[in-house]
């Protein structure tokens, strides 16, 4: 028997609200975990101030929130999911001309962990290292398409949530639900101009075991040239497909 109960009773309801397809009520927690309802809404609290559920007020229900999906990425992101996607990122250069990177979400920023750039080609503000907002950028929005709505409102609850670079880009919910909706429909997403004025990039999700988005890759280009971007997008999805593969995920 655990001697930290409360501690086993969190990790329940989060395995628990991890296989839910939707927010749920409170009810249902309480019979899925065994729990009271005073004491799993207690706990609940808690793990809401922690970060590890939102509560969906005008539904009365629970989800996941932005935490759990950190701690669940993490594993991804602590040198797997980059070493596994070097040699793809590579290829994708050698195949396309353009640079390319590879970004994994970062709360409501993407952070970047791989760039391979193109001969002759300038730097990026993709570095390595360096975090956006994700709703800017290509590889964000691949990301945030993947995700649940309530996981998306609840990472933008307000307007204070939309920080913009160059005075573009969505700045409500609706908005971007907008986009994503774009994105969702035709299996890429795109940015011009709002991250770097003059370049636009195309990204598509890397998929864990469950569907669920790791990371996004993307290749940036400058405007002022002609790029084939049905040809661009076809290379960036196969690259994608191939490290979702290799991480053991959906291609």
């Amino acid at each position: 028997m655990s001697q930290v109960p409360a501690a086993s009773r969190a990790l329940r309801v989060l395995r628990f609200l991890a296989t839910q397809p939707d927010p749920v009520p409170l009810e249902r927690i309480c019979a899925a975990v065994g729990l009271p309802r005073s004491t799993a809404y207690h706990l609940l609290r808690a793990m809401i101030e922690e970060g590890f559920v939102t509560h969906v007020a005008e539904d009365h229900r629970y989800c996941l929130g932005v935490a759990a999906f950190e701690v669940g990425t993490g594993y991804a992101r602590q040198a797997p999911l980059q070493r596994l996607a070097r040699r793809s990122l590579t290829a994708l250069v050698d195949r396309t001309g353009l640079s390319a990177h590879l970004a994994v979400p970062h709360g409501r920023d993407v952070l970047y962990v791989v760039e391979e750039r193109a001969p002759g080609r300038p730097p990026l503000v993709t570095d390595v290292g360096v975090r956006l907002p994700a709703h800017l950028t290509a590889s964000g929005r691949a990301i945030l398409a993947g995700l649940p709505e309530a996981q998306v409102r609840a990472l933008y609850p307000d307007r204070d949530a939309f920080v913009d670079r160059h005075g573009r880009g969505p700045t409500t919910l609706t908005a971007l639900r907008r986009l994503l909706t774009e994105a969702r429909q035709r299996g890429w997403a795109a940015e011009d101009g709002e991250v770097t004025p003059g370049f636009a990039s195309v990204a598509v999700a890397v998929l864990d075991p469950n569907g669920s988005p790791l990371g996004g890759i993307a290749c940036t280009w400058d405007t002022r040239e002609a790029v084939d971007r049905s040809a661009l997008v076809a290379a960036v999805t196969a690259t994608a497909r191939t490290v979702s593969q290799r991480v053991g995920g959906r291609a």
